[in-house]
């Protein structure tokens, strides 16, 4: 935890059935154990066994969490895998308006 605040990630999760799941926390390890107790995402139950297959840290700006998790979300799932692969990177495959 920084002084301004938790450090936010954003974090790629495989299924058993090999599909990826998108979310955003301050502490990805207890978030996957959530998921695996089912006491995540109603996505994910029954999808185990579950792998946490990438993480990115963001920092401690919640909203700018939430907006990559977005970007993600949307992605193809060839480009997901690239993420998980780091074969690319995410400004490679985001989108960043200019402010």
């Amino acid at each position: 935890m920084t002084a301004a605040g938790p450090c936010w990630w954003v974090y790629l999760i495989r299924t058993s059935g090999n599909a990826l799941y998108c979310g955003i926390s301050t502490d990805t390890e207890r978030r996957l154990k959530q998921h695996q107790q089912g006491q995540g995402a109603k996505a994910l139950r029954g999808k185990g066994p579950l792998t946490l297959v990438w993480q990115y840290e963001v920092g401690s700006n919640k909203s700018q969490a939430l907006q990559l998790e977005y970007q993600i979300k949307r992605l193809n799932k060839k480009d997901k895998e690239s993420l998980v692969a780091g074969t690319c990177s995410l400004d490679q495959l985001t989108y960043t308006p200019s402010t």
